[in-house]
């Protein structure tokens, strides 16, 4: 059985970010065919990416926390991102997760739940583009999730009931995935 971590992409302290992955993780913990696990990235407390040597050269990591991040990610098969738009783009907290690692994520499948005032999609758009380089594979299905539709007061999360199924075909696609490619990193 694969396991798939459901990553938050914020970490602000006045984040909604955490309401979703954890509505994610409600739906995801449904299912038999996959084991999965919320991952927080402010619980790893990485500081600003800032390693002498980048990744995709060598796993000597300086920063004790991307030690630890690197140990979580390695023992996951495959991930739902779970991103926040902020200026049309990622936070710079789940962009300097990304890049302090590089091994730990190759062949690896990702889905994304995005929301924001215009659903998320750039965000998203750029998030699948920044995965590319890791050798992640972003499945085709993606929830997009309205600030001002599936939010009281853009702060509590109160999703359109429709979305349960995009993020079940979503996920369907993201354990599919994992598993094969599984099997390439075996």
């Amino acid at each position: 059985m694969v396991k798939i971590g459901i990553i938050t992409g914020s970490t602000r302290d006045s984040r909604v970010n955490l309401q979703v992955a954890e509505w994610v993780k409600s739906i995801a913990d449904r299912r038999t065919d996959a084991e999965f696990e919320l991952v927080d990235i402010k619980n790893y407390n990485l500081p600003k990416f800032n390693e002498p040597i980048p990744a995709i050269m060598s796993q000597d990591y300086q920063a004790p926390e991307a030690k630890v991040w690197s140990e979580k990610i390695s023992e996951l098969d495959g991930f739902v991102f779970v991103t926040p738009e902020y200026n049309k783009g990622i936070t710079s907290g789940l962009k300097d997760a990304i890049d302090y690692l590089y091994v730990e994520w190759n062949n690896k499948a990702a889905g994304i739940v995005s929301y924001g005032s215009t659903l998320g999609v750039t965000a998203a758009n750029n998030l699948r583009l920044i995965l590319t380089v890791p050798k992640v594979a972003t499945v085709g299905t993606q929830a997009a999730l309205s600030l001002f539709t599936d939010f009281e007061e853009m702060r509590t999360f109160k999703p359109a009931p429709f979305h349960e199924e995009t993020v079940q075909t979503m996920l369907n696609e993201v354990v599919a995935w994992s598993t094969a490619l599984k099997t390439i990193r075996e």
